[in-house]
């Protein structure tokens, strides 16, 4: 940064803003000064900021004059004084309106060309995004540097931009990012879309306030569903594309020159993708990346659509290469189905640091070999009634992901202002269609456990402590009502064969179902011990039943949920919990009993590895 603007930044920065046009004409003229020129190595960028920013917070008030104001004003240090110079912007935008901020960053003359203040302004609100990404002028070099780190709604705004290299419009399409302007219902173009920069500003409208909840005039009645009629129309839109672009059964060849897989997405039989360092996927091929990107690589649970196997989940871990792992995929038709991934671990040329997988899908062209055969009364049919559960649940995740899709679009305003009334029912919704799809996932993980198609992840999890750490969390809901759930153990580690993960989630469904039925002053006694079976060791955890449930003929028959209980450990109510919870046991080895007004829940325990003789000792030494 040369002194000349070192200088007029510092006299800008010196005088506080004093008023609503005082503030307006200095957030023009700091726009001005910091974004003129390209950024040069070693200047101040977004990571940088927050990073000295969260310093700088903690230095004393006393020494903030002396250790920031003075070296920065004075030219000692130009990197203060740009910090400086994007804290004064961060001010002025909590004293200027959203709408007003954009319209000057698109006023005639204004010049954006350092892509560091660039990335700064993208994540700041919607219309102010919009607008730098409408005005910013960098060069292809520049633009593909900051286009991975710009989030999701700035790199949809840059997708109407005509006037970017080919190369940037190639990545933009790999990082999955297509169209996302709405066609009107007639399907004529919607104004307003964000267009390259030109010398004419552009007003961005000010939403009007929002009436009270059930005042809303006919105008803004019409205006959402307008919005509505706009969002299926471009869904719809969406699926005819899908359709009319899908090739006739057989047409697709593979790799090895015969028809392509055809199980129903015969148009898509491969992509190469690259992930982040949590396993989602951030890159694709830009014909699938719009259904692939954000989704998550990971072993099953609830709410994941792509699950690796053991192994690769393992793997992945480890940042070990992944060869000819399975994945299967449960989303958009044209990419649902089972893949074989092939990937290698990427890290950092600096620092060496994981930096995520770089691989390739392709769809399996013969069975895949499971890697432990379920057992021989499990009816794995495509006729059997665990089947049609799940098909019957795949069917319902389906209408049921739209709905909140819409939901969250409504209450993001993602498309547009909404009125606030409209927002909260949005999410609502949204909350409600989460709580449906996690339900969905606690009914098909039973359904595949009780028919031994799935498997619990293998660890070395200790029960004591899963106990007492799930008890310390039940602390808040059970005190209040004066009830308690007292542990008493014999002995202090009990390891299962059992994942931390799968444990406690077992042990949660046990005792928060257990908690949930407590009346107000009720104590529960529960008891951690060893099984005295020397050739089969085990553990056993015995409770005491709360009285509404020892009530009942069968607490492992479907009932309704009590509305009064504090806390459920399924939608489904206290059967269906300590049924999944039985599955859960004896997929584990163990079982889940209930006899005499007490619950046992039974786990092996892993035995301790057997020492090394001391006679090997005296041969290692001997020779």
């Amino acid at each position: 940064m040369s002194m000349q603007v070192d200088d007029r930044l510092a006299t800008v920065l010196r005088a506080p803003p004093s008023g609503d046009r005082a503030a307006r004409t200095q957030y023009r003229q700091v726009i001005d000064l910091l974004g003129s020129r390209p950024a040069a190595p070693g200047d101040m960028s977004p990571a940088q900021y927050r990073s000295l920013a969260a310093r700088v917070e903690l230095v004393p008030a006393d020494e903030w004059q002396r250790r920031v104001i003075e070296p920065a004003l004075a030219g000692h240090n130009p990197h203060l004084l740009a910090y400086l110079g994007w804290r004064r912007l961060d001010e002025l935008a909590r004293l200027i309106p959203d709408a007003e901020r954009a319209r000057i960053l698109r006023e005639p003359g204004q010049r954006l060309r350092n892509r560091h203040l660039v990335a700064h302004l993208a994540v700041g609100d919607v219309r102010s995004a919009a607008a730098a990404m409408a005005i910013a002028q960098l060069d292809e070099a520049e633009w593909l540097d900051l286009v991975p780190r710009l989030p999701v709604m700035a790199r949809g705004f840059l997708r109407h931009r005509r006037d970017l290299p080919p190369s940037v419009a190639r990545l933009l399409g790999s990082l999955g990012v297509t169209d996302m302007t709405l066609p009107a219902p007639d399907g004529t173009p919607v104004p307003g879309e964000i267009a390259p920069h030109t010398e004419a500003p552009a007003q961005a409208p000010t939403p009007a306030p929002a009436p009270g909840p059930g005042t809303f005039p006919p105008a803004e009645r019409d205006g959402i569903r307008a919005l509505l009629h706009r969002i299926e129309a471009f869904r719809e839109g969406r699926l005819r594309s899908a359709e009319e672009s899908r090739l006739p059964l057989g047409d697709l060849e593979g790799e090895d020159g015969g028809p392509a897989s055809t199980s129903g997405n015969p148009m898509i039989d491969r992509f190469d993708f690259r992930t982040g360092v949590d396993g989602r996927i951030a890159a694709a091929d830009a014909d699938i990346a719009p259904l692939l990107v954000g989704m998550l690589l990971s072993r099953e649970g609830p709410g994941v659509l792509a699950v690796l196997d053991q192994g690769a989940a393992s793997a992945f871990d480890l940042r070990q290469p992944l060869r000819a792992a399975r994945l299967e995929i449960d989303a958009a038709s044209a990419v649902s189905g089972t893949w074989r991934i092939d990937a290698e671990p990427e890290f950092t040329p600096v620092t060496g640091h994981f930096a995520g997988y770089r691989g390739r899908a392709r769809r399996w062209q013969e069975p895949l070999p499971l890697a432990a055969a379920p057992p021989a009364t499990a009816d794995l049919s495509p006729d059997s009634g665990e089947d049609r559960i799940r098909q019957t649940l795949h069917e319902l995740r389906t209408p049921v992901n739209a709905i909140q899709g819409f939901a969250e679009v409504i209450q993001q305003q993602v498309f547009g202002p909404a009125p606030n009334a409209y927002r909260a029912l949005a999410a609502g919704i949204a909350v409600d269609a989460a709580k449906l799809l996690a339900a969905f996932e606690e009914v098909d993980r039973l359904a595949r456990l009780e028919s031994g198609a799935l498997a619990l992840a293998q660890g070395d999890a200790d029960l004591h402590e899963a106990v007492a750490e799930t008890l310390r969390r039940l602390e808040g809901v059970l005190r209040p009502r004066g009830a308690a759930i007292a542990l008493q153990a014999t002995g202090d580690a009990f390891p299962t064969p059992l994942a931390r993960e799968e444990l406690l989630l077992l042990v949660w469904r046990i005792l928060a179902t257990l908690a949930g039925a407590v009346a107000p002053g009720e104590h529960l006694h529960a008891q951690l011990e060893p099984t005295a079976q020397p050739s089969s060791p085990a553990v056993t955890l015995t409770c005491n039943l709360p009285r509404s449930i020892a009530a009942q003929d069968d607490p492992f028959a479907p009932m309704r949920k009590d509305k009064s209980q504090l806390l459920s450990a399924t939608m489904f109510g206290t059967g269906f919990a300590l049924r999944l919870a039985r599955a859960e046991a004896e997929a584990a080895g163990g079982s889940l009993e209930i006899c005499a007004d007490n619950l046992a829940l039974t786990l092996p325990l892993l035995t301790a590895p057997e020492q090394a003789h001391s006679t090997a000792e005296r041969g290692e030494d001997a020779a």
